[in-house]
C-alpha cells in the first residue's frame, strides 16, 4: 500500500486504462480544472493523440463522444464543473442512456462522463451543482460516487475497461486533495458493491462521496468523546446500489444517519432513507 490523493489515484486509473486499451480516449477540457491538482494528470500527455480538447459546446462534444462509444470506442468525457453537464442532457439522457435502457442492453454506449461536483467555496450557483440525484432518476445510467482514493481508482478502471453501460462519475471538488491508501498495481472495484469503512455497533452512518471522509471524522469524534461506536457504510455506487450492505448494518445497529451533499428534496440521502424505512424497519 502507498498513499495517494484522490486526484493522483484518478490520474493513475486513466493512465492504466489508456495503456491497457487503445480504444480509450479523452474528449474534454481536463479533470482538475484550474486547481492545484493538475499535475496528477500530466502523465496522460503520453497519449496526446487520443486526447481531444473540444470547444465549449457540451451538447456537441458529448454527442460526438456518445457516437464514438456506439461505434466501439471507450471515451471518457471530463465535463469540468458539474453544472456544465446540463447543456448536454439531451445527448446523455436521450441517446447514451436511451440506447442501453431502450434496447435492454443489446445496444451499449460504454462512455464515462466525469464531473467535479459539490460545494467548493466561492463557487456560486453555477459551480456548486450536485446532479447525481437527477441522473439517478434517469434509467440506463450507472452512477459512481467514490469517497476515497482507492475507490476513485478502482471504480474508474471498471467503468473504462469492463463496463458496457454509460457511467456518471461524480468527483467532489473537495476530495481531490484527500490522501489515503491505494493498493499497488492495477485493481478494479465492481459497481454495486459497497464497503463498511469503519465497523461499529451503536449507529450506522451511510455516507457518499465527500461525506464519507466527514463521516469517518465524526465517527472518530463520537468514539473518543462519547464512547459511541458508529459504523460508516459507503455504497460507492448509486446505480447499481448495494442495498444489502446498508440494510445489514441498520439491522445490526437499529439506528441510522444518511449523509450526502445533494438536495434534500428528491435527493440521494432522502432516497436511501426511504429505502431503509421501507425495507429495513
Amino acid at each position: 500500500m502507498r498513499e495517494l490523493t484522490c486526484a493522483e489515484a484518478l490520474g493513475e486509473a486513466l493512465l492504466e486504462a489508456m495503456e491497457a486499451n487503445p480504444d480509450v480516449l479523452i474528449i474534454g477540457a481536463g479533470f482538475a480544472g484550474a486547481e492545484e491538482h493538475r499535475a496528477a494528470f500530466a502523465p496522460l500527455r503520453r497519449f496526446a493523440g487520443r486526447m481531444l480538447t473540444p470547444p465549449i459546446a457540451e451538447l456537441g462534444y458529448c454527442g460526438v463522444a456518445i457516437g464514438a462509444a456506439l461505434a466501439g470506442m471507450r471515451p471518457v468525457v471530463p465535463v469540468g464543473t458539474a453544472s456544465f453537464i446540463y447543456e448536454a442532457l439531451p445527448q446523455i439522457l436521450n441517446e447514451a442512456a436511451g440506447a442501453h435502457y431502450g434496447s435492454a442492453g443489446q445496444v451499449t454506449a460504454p462512455i464515462v462522463f466525469h464531473m467535479r461536483t459539490g460545494i467548493r467555496g466561492a463557487g456560486g450557483i453555477q459551480h456548486s451543482a450536485a446532479p447525481q440525484a437527477q441522473f439517478w432518476n434517469s434509467p440506463g445510467l450507472q452512477i459512481a460516487v467514490p469517497g476515497s482514493p482507492a475507490d476513485m481508482k478502482g471504480l474508474m478502471r471498471t467503468a473504462l475497461l469492463t463496463s458496457r453501460n454509460p457511467t456518471i462519475f461524480i468527483d467532489h471538488v473537495r476530495l481531490q486533495g484527500v490522501r489515503g491508501p491505494v493498493p499497488d498495481g492495477p485493481f478494479d472495484i465492481p459497481f454495486g458493491v459497497g464497503e463498511v469503512k469503519r465497523p461499529g455497533r451503536d449507529v450506522t452512518i451511510v455516507a457518499t462521496s465527500v461525506m464519507v471522509q466527514r463521516a469517518l471524522e465524526a465517527a472518530e469524534t463520537l468514539a473518543r468523546a462519547d464512547g459511541i461506536s458508529a459504523e460508516v457504510v459507503d455504497p460507492r455506487t448509486l446505480v447499481p446500489l448495494d442495498k444489502a450492505i446498508i440494510l445489514a448494518s441498520v439491522a445490526k445497529t437499529r439506528r441510522v444517519v444518511v449523509a450526502d451533499e445533494t438536495q434534500r428534496s428528491c435527493g440521494v440521502a432522502s432516497e436511501i432513507a426511504a429505502i431503509i424505512a421501507d425495507e429495513g424497519f
